[in-house]
C-alpha cells in the first residue's frame, strides 16, 4: 500500500483542530476527514470517527504503528508544505 496523494485544508479557527486531510491510497482509494489536531505533544492525525453511545469510534484506522506513522508523516508533510506556500503568498502580496 502506498500513499499517492494527500489533500490538506487548513483551519485557523482558534481551536486545536489545525486541518482536515484526505489521503489517497494506490490511486484508487480515498479516506476523508482525517483531522490534524494540536495536542500536548504536538500535531497528530485523528482518524475519521462517528459518535456512538459511549463516545467515538474510528470509522477507518491503521492497524499497526508503522502504518499510522506513514499516514501521520504524509499528512504533516502536506500540512507543512501548505504552511510554507501560504507564507510565500503573504510575502508576495506585501
Amino acid at each position: 500500500m502506498k500513499i499517492t496523494k494527500v489533500y490538506v485544508r487548513k483551519y485557523d479557527n482558534g481551536t486545536n483542530m489545525k486541518a482536515l486531510a484526505s489521503v489517497e491510497l494506490d490511486s484508487c482509494f480515498l479516506i476523508r476527514d482525517i483531522r490534524l489536531i494540536e495536542g500536548k505533544n504536538g500535531l497528530f492525525a485523528a482518524m475519521p470517527s462517528r459518535k456512538v453511545a459511549d463516545g467515538y469510534h474510528d470509522v477507518a484506522h491503521p492497524l499497526n504503528k508503522e502504518t499510522r506513522k506513514m499516514f501521520t508523516d504524509a499528512i504533516l508533510e502536506a500540512y507543512n508544505k501548505a504552511e510554507d506556500e501560504s507564507e510565500e503568498s503573504k510575502e508576495e502580496a506585501e
